[in-house]
């Protein structure tokens, strides 16, 4: 039994980070499907875009890796850390904020038309 423990918390410190992107993912989504209200439902999708920035900057990572800065000498290329999936998750950061931005500016419009944001009362069609 403390074999099966001792092996858990290896995993978990050593992937914990996957663990989290899985669990967020799983929320973000569960939300988006149990949800009737489009505020939660978007907080939801923002949910889903951290747990995706979070798993695609472990990749970016390595053990005993430095920044991919060179001072003086250059070293072996597996020396540094990929910047790549950074600056990807940089642009996606923004992307994030703009669609977030948008959402929040057809809920203020579906607000004012339909006069809730509940998905069931606007699906049903009535108007303001």
């Amino acid at each position: 039994m403390t074999d099966l423990i001792q092996n858990i918390e290896f995993f978990l410190a050593d992937r914990g980070i996957y663990m989290l992107s899985i669990i967020l993912m799983a929320i973000g989504v569960y939300g988006m499907i149990a949800c009737g209200n489009y505020m939660k439902k978007l907080m939801c999708m923002n949910i889903m875009q951290v747990a995706v920035i979070f798993f695609f900057l472990t990749f970016g990572q390595k053990d005993g890796a430095t920044l991919p800065v060179t001072l003086g000498e250059l070293s072996s290329p597996d020396a540094y850390i990929n910047p790549v999936p950074h600056a990807l998750m940089l642009t996606a950061i923004v992307v994030s904020l703009g669609i977030t931005g948008v959402g929040l500016a057809l809920l203020m419009r579906i607000k004012d038309i339909y006069g809730t944001i509940e998905e069931n009362e606007i699906t049903g069609g009535k108007k303001k």
